[in-house]
């Protein structure tokens, strides 16, 4: 059997507003449980209890601190839409389950000119995945329903999928995709883009 899936990603989104803050704070401390304590001290993520803040603040530094100096950077000084790519890029290194559906559904569907997703895809590849992963099959549905909800809202706050759920071929900078890029080609094959599309950026 596979090592379990992490699947704590069923509230929030990429938290596309909030994360440059919480980045910024540790650029200046270089500590993460610093920049954690200060986020909740000036309650800058303005969530209504005191759990709840540590909630949020535990889980957007988890999807950080897996991202290096060059891309936290690069996530408080970027426009929107690279915010957007990096924390997806950050949400698919902390959670395994979220990279293998980015590879094997999300791109696969645009290098196969299927240009829309559907739940109908999510609950396959659950399936698929519940062969090598026993944990799947003891998640409740409605947590299922919980992680498949927010997985597509992430997809659509990366500006990977619209509204309807068609997919939007991802549209990274050069200099992004060279970021990205230096831990290895692979790090580019969680994006909806083609072989081709990754061999220009590497050039």
């Amino acid at each position: 059997m596979a090592d379990p899936y992490r699947l704590s990603f069923t509230t929030g989104g990429l938290f596309i507003q909030e994360s440059p803050h919480v980045a910024e704070l540790f650029l200046m401390k270089r500590d993460w449980q610093e920049a954690r304590d200060q986020v909740r001290e000036m309650n800058l993520l303005q969530v209504r209890t005191a759990a709840a803040a540590t909630r949020i603040s535990k889980e957007i530094v988890a999807r950080l601190e897996h991202l290096d100096v060059g891309e936290l950077e690069a996530l408080v000084e970027g426009n929107r839409k690279d915010q957007g790519y990096l924390l997806w890029a950050a949400c698919s290194r902390r959670y395994t389950f979220i990279r293998e559906f980015a590879m094997e559904v999300l791109r696969e569907h645009l290098l196969m000119r299927r240009r829309v997703l559907s739940s109908v895809d999510f609950d396959a590849f659950w399936s698929r995945k519940a062969l090598w992963h026993v944990e799947l099959d003891q998640i409740a549905e409605s947590t299922q329903k919980k992680l498949k909800q927010n997985l597509f809202r992430m997809l659509r706050e990366a500006d990977l999928i619209g509204d309807s759920l068609q997919i939007q071929p991802a549209l990274l900078s050069p200099a992004l995709a060279q970021l990205l890029a230096k831990r290895g080609k692979e790090e580019l094959l969680i994006y909806p883009v083609t072989d081709q599309e990754i061999t220009r950026w590497l050039q």
